[in-house]
């Protein structure tokens, strides 16, 4: 019997976790090094599932694939913390968000026109009821540390390790990069995933590699938990919010969170102020913390997932990799394991940047 693969996975956010977990699973031994779970963009997220707006009909298609990739994860590892409560959206001057129905619902995506009856009967806490709004009923949202955490200790419990580290560096053996440097010692690897957001950048820059990437800041509010006042998804103008599994009301100026500016905790305040006064009790609310995450985000929008010109060095990063997770895990752990070329990654690899 061949050996096992031996892939080292550098971070363990959602998209470092599920391809940890989808290597384990199709046979791989696995190690992954990262500080913590859940890492920087991870356990700062929105955590929105979605093909919304903004997308071309290519990355859209991508992005909905996997949306049902989750389903399928879902039904491999019962008790992730997943809702698929649907979301409603007014965020976007009508012009617009008629443009936006109108072709997302040429490409697929069931989109619902509400009025102000249907609006007020989804979400009947809401303080002020546009007159007009779209609703996606297949959007979802994911507790995105309490999904990392199920993925890695199922691996774990598979055979993976998982080490709590810094990473340092990597070593290489002749033209190949055969391992890491971390805080914990040398490990090494006859793969390497670097699926570390925007920590990322300087590893890769060690052995050569430019990554396109910018990481703009994003201030999200959490409230203390309070009983249910949330049923979905709510895209308001300035203000997205969700309810969390645990009652905690979260929310930004949109899903990627709020530019938190000089003062942080300033900004803060003024947005929760925001929350409170857009529902109904609101001012039963009090804010519990409020995060700042970082997103990693290729410059032209678009994942960046594969090769990246050094032998056994594998990319993973990406904005939205809530969205994308289950679908990254499963194309990334069959390239990296078979060899095989996915044609569907063909728009994500590093050398579109030149």
């Amino acid at each position: 019997m061949a050996a096992k693969q031996h892939v080292v996975v550098v971070g363990s956010g959602i998209v470092g976790a599920s391809i940890a977990w989808h290597l384990t699973r199709d046979g791989a031994a696995v190690t992954v090094i990262a500080e913590d779970i859940g890492g920087v963009a991870t356990s700062n997220s929105f955590a929105w599932i979605n093909a919304s707006w903004g997308n071309p009909e290519f990355y859209f298609h991508f992005r909905r694939r996997s949306m049902a990739e989750w389903k399928r994860l879902a039904r491999d590892l019962p008790g992730l913390p997943l809702s698929w409560c649907g979301g409603i959206c007014w965020d976007l001057p009508v012009d617009q968000l008629e443009a936006f129905a109108v072709e997302h619902s040429s490409w697929g995506y069931g989109i619902e026109r509400l009025d102000f009856k249907a609006i007020a009967a989804r979400e009947p806490y809401l303080k002020q009821v546009p007159s007009t709004a779209l609703q996606v009923a297949e959007e979802g949202a994911v507790e995105p540390v309490g999904a990392a955490r199920l993925l890695l200790a199922d691996a774990e419990a598979r055979g993976a390790r998982f080490v709590s580290a810094a990473v340092e560096g990597f070593i290489r053996s002749g033209e190949r990069i055969t391992g890491v440097v971390s805080s914990a010692g040398i490990v090494d690897a006859d793969h390497v995933v670097l699926a570390a957001g925007a920590g990322s950048i300087p590893l890769a820059a060690s052995v050569g590699v430019k990554l396109p990437l910018e990481a703009p800041p994003g201030l999200i509010v959490h409230s203390r938990p309070f009983e249910r006042r949330l049923n979905g998804l709510v895209m308001a103008t300035e203000l997205h919010m969700r309810q969390t599994a645990d009652g905690r009301i979260i929310a930004g100026s949109d899903f990627g969170g709020t530019d938190p500016g000089a003062d942080q905790h300033a900004t803060a305040t003024a947005l929760f102020a925001t929350l409170k006064q857009s529902l109904k009790e609101g001012e039963r609310l009090s804010m519990e913390f409020f995060t700042v995450g970082y997103r990693p985000t290729p410059k032209d929008g678009f994942p960046i997932i594969g090769d990246c010109g050094q032998d056994g060095l594998y990319l993973a990063v990406m904005h939205s990799g809530v969205t994308l997770a289950p679908l990254v895990g499963l194309l990334a752990s069959d390239e990296i394991l078979t060899g095989d070329i996915e044609p569907s990654l063909a728009p994500f690899r590093l050398k579109r940047f030149g």
